[in-house]
């Protein structure tokens, strides 16, 4: 077993400048190539990708995504040395990642890294390994003076279970987002509601990202983006092929991609004009008067669902004269909550609970916005009785 003396780490941007700072300064012969030109001034640079590797025992790809892992790696091929090993730390698909285990073989080491900037650079990153277990052996230490290694079955788990990983970031970050939003619907100001939410289960990121979430001017750079975040949860949805909302949330998150992902939790909520069609269709079962509901919906809308055990469809004007201008008489028990809204440019869905006496509706609209107004398109139902 041969230790790597001289490590190329491809790819410097935010985790790959802080990998290969934190290598040289711990004494780790480390040359450094970026594909953007960027320099730095704690690493010796090339501008070659190949001359950093002809001289590497180990080369580290820090890299955005598998296709641009993939393209390096067909640029350097011919220059890899039979003996370096090809220790890969980026973000990747399952499959890109067992794709690259089998073109590079026993010399591959998937190892993609939990933690960010501060992290890498402190040497206390949890490192995901997959790899042979004498390539493994040849580069742990390179990866211990990175953090703590955890071996994973094969490079598809350890691309897997990183997707995972970040999964629960993105979904704090959206919880993050939701409590804002109601602290802001509710008055509360803004260093109070952090004060709080720092006393519970999201008090480490809100510690953290405390100054991107007051706005505050500061010259701190994104440790890490939502353009990067918002990746990983593309590729996890497409990997497991199930739903995934967060990969929608911070995709349509109004920012820069290479904002920090404190900001996603700090978009206000959706413009209130998409509301109204929906407070129309509440008054209208609030008092019975079919005109609201008029309001509420397109007039080529339909409302659909199971009644009495058969399909129903009804046009608009057929399910207004299911209302007779009156109150139902037990509306004072009666509520309506609107649950869940998701704005994507001119097209919204919606949902909304309705306890109707010993019958629970929940409802589920599609609404177009057509002529600078929102209106309803159509309506599904469930009835629980």
């Amino acid at each position: 077993m041969t230790t790597p003396h001289t490590i190329a780490v491809l790819g410097l941007g935010r985790m790959g400048g802080a990998i290969a700072t934190r290598l040289a300064a711990q004494d780790w012969d480390v040359v450094g190539w970026t594909r953007s030109g960027r320099t730095s001034s704690t690493v010796k640079m090339t501008g070659d990708p190949n001359e950093a590797v002809a001289q590497a025992d180990l080369v580290l790809l820090a890299l955005f995504d598998g296709p641009a892992c993939q393209q390096v790696l067909d640029d350097v091929r011919d220059s890899l040395r039979t003996d370096t090993i090809v220790l890969n730390t980026s973000t990747i698909a399952p499959a890109e990642a067992s794709r690259l285990a089998r073109q590079l073989g026993p010399s591959y080491v998937h190892a993609p890294l939990l933690g960010s900037v501060p992290a890498a650079a402190a040497g206390t990153l949890q490192i995901l390994a997959a790899a042979d277990q004498n390539a493994l052996d040849r580069v742990r230490p390179v990866l211990e003076t990175l953090g703590t290694v955890r071996r994973a079955d094969d490079a598809s788990t350890a691309a897997a279970l990183k997707l995972i990983a970040n999964n629960s970031l993105a979904g704090a970050v959206l919880a993050l987002r939701d409590s804002l939003r109601q602290a802001d619907a509710l008055g509360l100001p803004r260093t109070q509601t952090l004060d709080i939410l720092e006393l519970g289960q999201l008090g480490g990121l809100v510690a953290r990202k405390r100054h991107f979430l007051l706005d505050e001017p500061t010259a701190a750079m994104a440790e890490f983006t939502i353009g990067a975040l918002a990746k990983d949860m593309a590729l996890l949805a497409a990997a497991s092929d199930t739903p995934l909302r967060s990969a929608t949330g911070l995709a349509d998150t109004p920012a820069t991609p290479e904002a920090d992902i404190a900001v996603a939790a700090t978009v206000p909520a959706v413009n209130d004009a998409v509301f109204e069609p929906l407070r129309a269709y509440i008054r209208g079962h609030a008092t019975g008067d079919p005109t609201h509901f008029r309001d509420a919906f397109l007039p080529t809308a339909h409302i659909e669902g199971i009644r009495d055990g058969a399909f129903v469809s009804w046009p608009l004007d057929e399910y207004c004269t299911l209302f007779q201008g009156q109150p139902a008489p037990d509306a004072p028990a009666r509520t309506r909550r609107i649950d869940t809204i998701d704005v994507h440019g001119t097209v919204a869905t919606a949902t909304m609970t309705l306890s109707h006496g010993a019958d629970t509706f929940t409802d589920i609209f599609l609404l177009i916005r057509a002529d600078d107004s929102w209106r309803i398109a159509n309506k599904a139902y469930h009835r629980h009785s």
